[in-house]
């Protein structure tokens, strides 16, 4: 058995797709849409088969995001060195996105950066 994906609710589609694409190398399938609900998905697959199904819809409501939540707590790709760790988070804090903790060595021993994608979904990139 195996974690096929994870899905996320979205505002904005086609810029979530894009930020998981252009810094996460992730490929996307044609967009799926449903007249009948107004439902629109995109799965973005990464290397090793791992998928991400981002969604949107009309009349999506809002929650309380107040940390600490249940719930998803963060998405994390694992680059293979710190070097790739430090340029990916350089390129995406010079994109204007923000920097939530790192690059840091954590107590058990991970190298990591965290960022928040466009929707504030937290984003770890490891070593």
């Amino acid at each position: 058995m195996f974690l096929d994906h994870v899905a996320i609710y979205t505002y904005d589609i086609e810029k979530l797709k894009d930020f998981y694409t252009k810094y996460f190398s992730g490929k996307e399938n044609r967009k799926y849409y449903n007249e009948k609900t107004g439902l629109q998905t995109y799965f973005i697959t990464f290397e090793g088969g791992a998928r991400l199904e981002i969604m949107s819809k009309p009349n999506l409501a809002l929650t309380d995001q107040s940390f600490p939540a249940i719930g998803m707590a963060h998405i994390s790709f694992r680059t293979g060195s710190r070097e790739k760790v430090d340029r990916l988070t350089k390129a995406l804090i010079e994109d204007g996105y923000f920097l939530k903790s790192g690059p840091r060595e954590t107590g058990d021993g991970y190298y990591e950066s965290c960022v928040l994608d466009p929707d504030s979904n937290e984003v770890e990139i490891m070593a």
